[in-house]
């Protein structure tokens, strides 16, 4: 790879250039209360001391037991199965081309286990178009092996995304030593690879999916080569035995050196047969894929376990690419897409012009493209978005099933419509299982404008916000499902008029539309308004079999504003239990560390609230572990204690009878 993409891996590479230290860990500064998403070296360390905010690791002596932040590094929410619908557009294929995406959501060193207070985040939303999710980073000066947080995996797996983890070796020019490698790939006396067995231990502990390999530090031989093709065979058997996959990235030759292909051939086979797939380089050209597509099928594999690299690092949608190449509109795709850092849809954006709102504008435009309706993509547009070649996928297949629209993120906590919190936040971990064709709306006259919203929410941070001034009805597809219908089965709305009279219907389709791009089958039912935040509950009556499909249709004249904040479908309300022995663990002034014992049951996440002298309860976080760490708690309304407390949250936002803990001041 061009060294110029590593903007990311810039950090500290001085250091690494110096001698090792033995492998024990060092740090900067003393441990602090705040848990961060870990990072090794292989084994052995730089020399000199780390920077600010910085710990050196080594893997090899990891053992989970050990691991004092592992309860808020490791995932809950296991991966969904998913489903195709059928597709929002005709040019959307299934079974074909598939989407990976190469993440960095922040720095190697000091990125916080369960979101922070800011709404500045990438909060990422698209999961339907994605089949793999890499959390990418790495540097010299601060670690190599990255495993990913736990928000991340649990909103990826709710969306039925796996998530790899990233071993990065850096090219020299960024501090890349060849030892680290030797390090990686060390055999024990019985010949056996001790980190291939390491690594898998740390993916199941923390609840991820397997590892990317990214091995680019030059200087290598032969037998190096042979060591890491060793290596790669090993970490992938052992991977494949507890349901991870291990993706190589097309860097080191069979002979040990560093030489990017852009194809897969003899120099790269071998890794390739070892790995699940592999990440073409971005130097592939139409032939190279073609010809990289027919190799992979003579091998007996996949021409789609190929994912050709698209750099949008620098240029998002604006990226001049050769789309025909990779996923041609009049014949079968060529081969699958690696999209590198598509966190730009953040980036990119003025420090002062990155709200929430122009966040999630600028990734629907990367994700849906120009025409912001994946139903009706702009043939013009240069930018092949991803909604525009392939299908995307659900896993809403089973009752109950609810959406507060929570994006993970938001300005401000809403608990029914009221702010529990003013503080800004983000938490993927929370995110809701979000609409995937944002935005469809189907209408015979104007078009109104569709987006999230966090100016307001009933739960959470975000609602679903209509604007406009439609002329005929307009109907927002929302969820693509399969649902069962009994005759308990209802479906809730809770929703708002902020400004102009709507009529609003719930739409509801029991089967699949009869083409790709077309209507589905709705049947329409009549929902009550009314003043402020409503729930209005809808009977099925009348329909059987399984739902497909809902969406809601809006009849309305002049300017119009609707707000959507709840959706939910069950047959019967349920309540989880709550949770036992919530207890501080470590505490360091108005620091606290904070565990739990897991309430009996199904629990969405669980919510810590502070029960003030006068009787409010502010909202202090949220998370699917059963551990949370409070920051900068201090002495309000003359109490002498803070009383905390911690309800289980269910499927159906239904919350548990709450526990509480002190903290004496």
């Amino acid at each position: 790879m061009n060294p110029t993409r590593r903007t990311v891996l810039l950090a500290a590479t001085a250091a690494a250039l110096l001698p090792a230290l033995p492998a024990k860990a060092a740090t900067a500064t003393a441990t602090a209360l705040q848990p961060y998403a870990t990072y090794w070296y292989p084994d052995s360390l730089p020399s000199g001391s780390p920077g600010a905010g910085i710990t050196w690791r080594s893997l090899k002596p990891w053992r989970a037991a050990d691991d004092a932040d592992l309860a808020f590094n490791a995932a809950s929410v296991p991966l969904a199965a998913r489903f195709t619908p059928t597709p929002a557009n005709p040019t959307a294929r299934a079974g074909q081309a598939r989407i990976q995406s190469l993440v960095s959501f922040g720095p190697t060193a000091g990125n916080p286990s369960q979101g922070s207070a800011t709404s500045d985040y990438y909060a990422f939303g698209h999961w339907a178009y994605v089949d793999e999710l890499v959390f990418w980073g790495g540097s010299s000066g601060e670690g190599l092996i990255l495993a990913p947080n736990a928000p991340i995996v649990d909103a990826a797996h709710r969306h039925g995304v796996p998530v790899l983890g990233t071993i990065f070796l850096p090219p020299v020019a960024y501090g890349g030593l060849l030892r680290w490698t030797r390090d990686l790939v060390q055999k024990d006396a019985a010949g056996r690879y001790p980190l291939a067995d390491r690594l898998v231990a740390v993916a199941t502990a923390y609840g991820f999916d397997g590892w990317f390999v990214n091995a680019e530090t030059g200087g290598g031989d032969p037998a190096l080569g042979a060591d890491m093709l060793g290596f790669v065979r090993e970490l992938t058997s052992l991977s494949r035995a507890r349901g991870q996959r291990v993706t190589w990235y097309d860097s080191m030759t069979v002979n040990g050196t560093v030489s990017w292909q852009g194809a897969l051939n003899s120099r790269n086979q071998a890794f390739f047969e070892a790995a699940d797939d592999m990440f073409v380089d971005f130097r592939w050209t139409a032939g190279a894929l073609a010809s990289s597509g027919t190799l992979a099928q003579q091998l007996g594999r996949s021409r789609y376990a190929l994912w050709a690299g698209v750099d949008v690092e620098a240029g998002g949608w604006n990226t001049s690419e050769n789309w025909d190449a990779i996923v041609p509109r009049d014949k079968p795709h060529v081969t699958s897409i690696g999209l590198y850092r598509p966190e730009w849809t953040r980036n990119h954006l003025p420090s002062d012009q990155r709200s929430p709102q122009d966040f999630h504008a600028a990734d629907d435009r990367f994700w849906t493209g120009a025409s912001l309706d994946p139903s009706q993509p702009d043939d013009t547009d240069a930018w092949r978005a991803p909604a525009v070649s392939v299908a995307d996928r659900s896993t809403v297949t089973a009752l109950p099933f609810a959406s507060v629209f929570n994006t993970g993120h938001g300005l401000r906590w809403y608990e029914e419509g009221a702010v529990t919190s003013e503080t800004a936040w983000n938490h993927l971990g929370l995110q809701d299982r979000l609409p995937s064709r944002r935005w469809v709306a189907r209408t015979e006259g104007a078009r109104p404008t569709v987006s999230f919203d966090f100016a307001d929410a009933w739960r959470g941070g975000s609602s679903v916000l209509v604007a406009g001034a439609p002329d005929a009805p307009v109907t927002v597809d929302l969820y693509t499902v399969r649902l069962p219908i009994s005759g308990d089965t209802v479906v809730e709305l809770t929703h708002r008029t902020d400004e102009g009279e709507v009529g609003v219907e719930l739409a509801v389709a029991t089967a699949e539309p009869a083409a790709p791009g077309a209507t589905p089958p709705y049947t329409y039912l009549p929902v009550t308004g009314g003043d402020g935040w409503r729930t209005s509950t809808v009977r099925l009556t009348g329909l059987s079999g399984a739902v497909h499909a809902l969406g809601v249709r809006l009849t309305g004249t002049g300017p119009v504003k609707w707000r959507l904040g709840g959706l939910a479908v069950y047959d019967t309300r349920r309540t989880p239990c709550p949770p036992s022995g919530l207890r501080v663990t470590a505490a360091s002034g108005g620091d606290l560390r904070l565990a739990w014992n897991p309430a009996p049951g199904a629990v969405r996440h669980y919510t810590l609230h502070r029960l003030l002298p006068d009787g409010t309860r502010r909202f202090l976080g949220g998370t699917c572990q059963r551990a949370w760490f409070v920051a900068g708690l201090r002495p309000e309304q003359g109490e002498r204690q803070a009383r905390l407390e911690l309800r289980a949250v269910g499927e159906q936002y239904t919350s548990s009878d709450p526990v509480t803990v002190t903290h004496a001041w």
